[in-house]
């Protein structure tokens, strides 16, 4: 019988209609903490819940201290694609893969060299303006102190997707129609339990659902191949 992961290397090499769609876990072996495992962003201990510091409602009434959070551990700037992004890129440029849909904010699937990523909270690397809307480089909230701000003193603000934000539509209707459409989806790195972006997996109508995460998800039963494994160590067999 053949084991999962020759199964999965398998159901690669005979599609041509492949969606990615992946969280934190993806780029924990690029030296970026996850949220909720052991060792993740949120079993620390801080002045204040870490899911209330990457709040819109922090952000508008603790402003600096939002900023001083978000440089600290949500910025990784010298980080690197590691095995899994890399295989990605790879696979788009081979033709087999359609999209990556992702809920990091990390760039890395950018730096690999995979083209159609749909970030589906923002990206680190994009800010801008409150008041004028004008953009600005990640460099101006790394190179300041306090809060940023911008020539005609408005806030300048991550364009990532706090809680209590909602996602940006254009996107979201993106990645559910390359869900629907896609022959495999593999689902990668991500906990499942963050909504609405967890909902996505239902938009799918295939029969090749791969779930690849190191711990159980809510959503492993519906799945037809489960791997228990790390990301990077999965898709860089393949």
């Amino acid at each position: 019988m053949m084991n999962k992961k020759d199964l999965l290397s398998e159901i690669v090499r005979d599609s041509d209609n492949i969606v990615f769609f992946g969280g934190a876990g993806v780029s924990t072996k690029s030296g970026i903490p996850d949220f909720r495992s052991d060792n993740g962003l949120f079993s620390a201990k801080y002045k204040y819940p870490p899911e209330y510091m990457l709040s819109h409602t922090f952000f508008m009434n603790h402003t600096e201290e939002f900023f001083n959070f978000y440089r600290e551990k949500m910025i990784y700037p010298d980080a690197k694609p590691n095995k899994a992004h890399i295989k990605l890129a790879e696979l788009e440029q081979e033709g087999k893969l359609k999209a990556v849909i992702t809920q990091n904010i990390d760039g890395l699937h950018q730096l690999a060299g995979s083209k159609n990523v749909l970030e589906l909270h923002g990206s680190v690397y994009r800010n801008y303006c409150m008041k004028c809307k004008k953009r600005y480089p990640l460099n101006n909230i790394l190179e300041t102190d306090g809060i940023p701000r911008c020539e005609c003193k408005g806030i300048i603000k991550p364009d990532v997707v706090l809680y209590e934000e909602s996602l940006d539509n254009s996107v979201l209707f993106k990645a559910i129609s390359y869900i629907s459409s896609a022959d495999v989806l593999i689902v990668g790195g991500t906990s499942l339990n963050v909504y609405p972006a967890a909902g996505l997996v239902d938009y799918y109508k295939g029969d090749k659902l791969v779930l690849i995460n190191k711990t159980e998800t809510p959503m492993d039963y519906k799945a037809n191949i489960v791997i228990h494994d790390s990301i990077d160590e999965v898709l860089g067999d393949i």
